[in-house]
């Protein structure tokens, strides 16, 4: 008795579909806008008389918040007035205690206390 090799049919493969080459659609290009300058703010550049203690920051001539800022700005970094382990305080010194009414102040409440020395 001899084993008969049993004959395997091969399973018929199913055919993958190929996904159709997509149509390339024309798209119409939208119309560029006029590349325009940003227009300021009217309210940030009109010039403001700093009091006489953030005048003697400043200096007594009038100008835009945005002018007053910058200029405290590069009062502090002078002075190494930024706090060294959390930069974004800043540490009052003899002229800035009147001004901030405090001995350390947050850069984002600064704005807020300057502006109440603007007229």
């Amino acid at each position: 008795m001899a084993k008969a090799k049993k004959a395997k049919k091969a399973a018929p493969k199913k055919a993958t579909k190929k996904a159709a080459p997509k149509k390339a659609t024309a798209k119409k290009a939208a119309p560029k806008k006029a590349a325009s300058k940003r227009k300021p703010n009217a309210a940030f550049m009109k010039a403001l008389t700093p009091s006489t203690t953030l005048a003697a920051i400043v200096g007594a001539a009038a100008l835009p918040r945005t002018e007053v800022v910058k200029k405290l700005w590069a009062y502090i970094k002078k002075n190494g007035l930024q706090d060294a382990k959390n930069r974004r305080n800043i540490n009052a010194d003899d002229k800035l205690k009147p001004i901030f009414g405090k001995n350390t102040v947050s850069m984002f409440e600064m704005t807020k206390l300057v502006s109440k020395h603007l007229k």
